[in-house]
């Protein structure tokens, strides 16, 4: 365990950490004094004295918005994860109330998850939370871990993301695919047959460097290759894709059923069995005992729950 050097932090003001925090947030000290409850100029006076003390400008005025420095963006997360701990600590097990609580979540999350669940978790949280925000974030595998563990996203939420000893998990469903097409390009027979199937042109999603993408490791494990004449990183990219050109769109059976009629799209389940890996949430350890983390968990749950093709329920075994 890190040595706390209490003689060097009792001489640091560390109300000044909250005045920080309240700037990163707002961009403008007008408004990050009215969010502390204090008066403009006590605010300008806090900021004039972390400047000395840090000696960094902290935040650059460009127009009405103050941009950070490199230096405060580099404080900036070990600061509100320093005073999000604190508070932890300072409630104890203080009831969460989400219908006043103020606070940002930042949400790591695969594209498959940001279609699905950022339409129903909205209406969730402007209906039952509407002090609370999110902002979702497409988070490498290799980042994911250090940025939950020093608080840079609070979940992560995708089929990459498997168990270690420093994070919690659970998972979340078993994903399945399908076929979406446009009748008036393609005329294939509702379900799809396998000939039919292998012989088309498709339009996959990739996040990598492969025409493949995300399925390449289930169609290998398959013993199947598809002429791929079109990759992208969104799914609905891929879907307008076989909206305007003779191909087949390969996506979860949860993005057909949600949006592939909305671009006219038939859909056929998949004529064959590929494995995929599950889905789950990960959370850091220690936001166990956060009732902010662990009530917004719920909301994806249940959220997913509606994303669910024939009402199936989800899995969360752990």
């Amino acid at each position: 365990m890190t040595t706390i050097d209490h003689f060097n932090l009792r001489s640091f003001d560390l109300n000044l950490l909250v005045a920080f925090d309240a700037l990163i947030a707002e961009g403008n000290v007008t408004r990050a004094a009215r969010r502390l409850k204090i008066q403009q100029p006590a605010m300008s006076h806090s900021l004039s004295t972390l400047r000395v003390l840090l000696q960094d400008e902290l935040f650059i005025r460009v127009g009405q918005v103050m941009q950070p420095t490199a230096r405060a963006r580099s404080l900036a997360i070990p600061v509100r994860h320093a005073l999000r701990q604190a508070q932890l600590a300072l409630t104890g097990n203080q009831a969460f109330d989400p219908a006043t609580e103020e606070r940002t979540f930042r949400i790591a999350m695969s594209p498959e998850i940001e279609l699905l669940l950022i339409p129903e978790l909205t209406m969730r949280l402007r209906r039952d939370a509407p002090g609370l925000k999110v902002l979702a974030r497409v988070f490498p595998y290799e980042a994911m871990e250090p940025s939950l563990e020093d608080g840079g996203i609070d979940i992560a939420v995708g089929c990459t993301y498997t168990k270690t000893s420093r994070r919690s998990f659970e998972t979340l469903y078993e994903p399945e695919m399908a076929c979406c097409y446009n009748p008036a390009l393609l005329p294939l027979s509702n379900p799809v047959e396998l000939p039919d199937y292998l012989s088309a042109e498709h339009a996959t999603i990739s996040q990598n460097e492969t025409l493949q993408g995300c399925i390449k490791d289930a169609l290998e494990m398959a013993g199947v290759e598809l002429n791929v004449i079109t990759a992208a990183p969104g799914y609905m990219s891929v879907l307008s894709a076989a909206q305007v050109a003779p191909v087949i769109a390969t996506v979860p059976s949860r993005i057909a059923g949600r949006y592939a009629a909305l671009l006219g799209l038939e859909v056929s389940p998949l004529p064959l069995s590929l494995t995929f890996p599950s889905v789950k949430m990960v959370w850091a350890n220690h936001a166990d005992n956060d009732h902010a983390n662990g009530w917004l968990r719920q909301q994806i749950r249940d959220s997913l729950v509606c994303t669910a093709v024939g009402g199936q329920k989800l899995d969360v075994s752990v």
